[in-house]
């Protein structure tokens, strides 16, 4: 039997039977959205009551994660594939969704009963990639559906161990009226495909679509229902790819996963600090090397900064890769604290390689860049920065101070400018430490 439909304010939850414009409730415009209605069960139908455990006799698998065979996915996934999970990709169009996912399931596909379900593309398209890819097609199990009852019946019925679904946005439900892509359409669709998850421990691979900000197309709720949300991002024109992690049940967040587009498809990077480093011929002002991390990974990344002269009644204070609230933050210490005014030049900052900094480590390595372009003098080869910056000039300590600077020895570093509790205890013979406890102490050693 069809279930009955009705429509929702996403605003205030009132509740209508048919669609208009306003919400008669709270008056918001175009907040009403079609949703399923629940059904009155009778006291005869009720369910049983459910049992409660104890978490110590909760049966646990023996293997609870799989190898993808891509180190850098399971960087990324926490270790591994979890029975029974839900994982969301996003990303531009193009980037590699499809092709990362085809590359996953052919790997896993040698261990587990796999299936691929495209509602975009026909069967013969996503075999002349996998083709192009030189991947076992032989392997390779494929569906094209768009109707998630179908799917679903025919997953319960032949019982993949994993499944991708390529995308969320494509499939609808019998029992909504509203077109495919629509907010109700990829709640219920979603809903349903993780709950199979669930209870048939699938593990489960949505790719969903991105808005033109560069967030996840659909209902926010889409991303709760899920375990891990993955973000695909990289430059068009670069064969660079970066998956980072915003949301794992099963892992560490912001976690970090580079690719390089091949002829082949998606390539690990093995050596990530590698590829965020410019190879400048000879020294260059504006330019530091920050050490950040990324979950369990840290990372050396290039500083740039340009300051010019502005002609400006308000100087411009531009910032690619970092928070713009940042820098200007950072600015007003390096006048108070040094004695360095900016307020009539121009400040533009980018991290090379189009990695984005969040973390607070990269304060000292920002300061350094600007300081040495407004000198218009490079800063002393083969140095290491990180530590944050405190509004009353102080240099306060960043978490993994060791793991930072082993990274920087690894890569040949021969000089280290960091917190002073961050300091080693014993200095290592092959790397100069500069440890500093005030912003003026280290403008005074540049």
């Amino acid at each position: 039997m069809k279930q009955k439909t009705g429509y929702q304010c996403t605003e205030c939850g009132a509740s209508a039977a048919k669609w208009s414009g306003q919400c008669a409730d709270c008056g918001a415009w175009n907040t009403l959205q079609e949703t399923l209605l629940s059904r009155r069960e009778t006291r005869a139908a009720r369910p049983a009551r459910a049992a409660i455990e104890v978490a110590a006799d909760v049966a646990m698998a023996s293997e609870p994660r799989t190898a993808t065979g891509i180190s850098e996915l399971d960087r990324v996934l926490g270790g591994g594939l979890v029975t029974g999970s839900v994982v969301l990709l996003g990303g531009d169009p193009g980037i590699g969704k499809s092709t990362l996912l085809l590359q996953t399931l052919a790997s896993l596909a040698a261990s587990l009963k796999t299936l691929y379900l495209t509602g975009e593309e026909s069967l013969q398209q996503v075999t002349l990639r996998a083709a192009r890819l030189e991947l076992p097609v032989e392997r390779l199990r494929l569906l094209s559906e768009t109707c998630v009852e179908q799917i679903l019946e025919t997953c319960r019925a032949d019982r993949p161990q994993a499944l991708v679904i390529d995308s969320i946005q494509t499939l609808y439900s019998e029992s909504l009226q509203s077109a495919p892509g629509s907010v109700s359409q990829v709640r219920e669709c979603a809903a349903q495909l993780v709950r199979f998850a669930k209870q048939s421990h699938t593990a489960l691979f949505l790719v969903g679509h991105v808005t033109k900000e560069g967030t996840l197309a659909g209902p926010r709720v889409l991303e709760h229902m899920v375990d891990t949300v993955l973000y695909f991002e990289g430059d068009p024109g670069s064969r660079f790819r970066v998956i980072r992690a915003v949301k794992n049940r099963f892992g560490t967040v912001n976690e970090l996963g580079v690719f390089a587009m091949g002829e082949r498809g998606l390539q690990e990077v093995s050596n990530p600090s590698a590829l965020f480093l410019s190879q400048h011929s000879q020294p260059v002002s504006g330019s530091a090397i920050m050490v950040t991390r990324h979950g369990t990974r840290p990372l050396l990344v290039e500083a740039q900064a340009l300051v010019d002269g502005s002609h400006l009644g308000n100087p411009r204070r531009v910032t690619l890769g970092l928070e713009q609230n940042r820098l200007s933050m950072l600015l007003a210490v390096l006048h108070r604290h040094a004695g360095i005014a900016m307020y009539d030049q121009d400040v533009f900052v980018n991290v090379v390689g189009g990695v984005r900094i969040s973390e607070t480590a990269a304060d000292l390595a920002v300061l350094c860049a600007v300081y040495s372009s407004f000198r218009d003098q490079p800063l002393r080869g083969q140095t290491a920065i990180f530590g944050e910056v405190g509004l009353a000039g102080e240099i306060r300590p960043v978490p993994f101070g060791r793991e930072r600077l082993a990274e920087a020895r690894k890569h040949g570093f021969t000089r280290a400018i960091l917190p002073i509790a961050n300091a080693p205890r014993k200095a290592p013979s092959d790397v100069e430490i500069l440890a500093a406890e005030r912003l003026g102490d280290v403008i005074e050693a540049l």
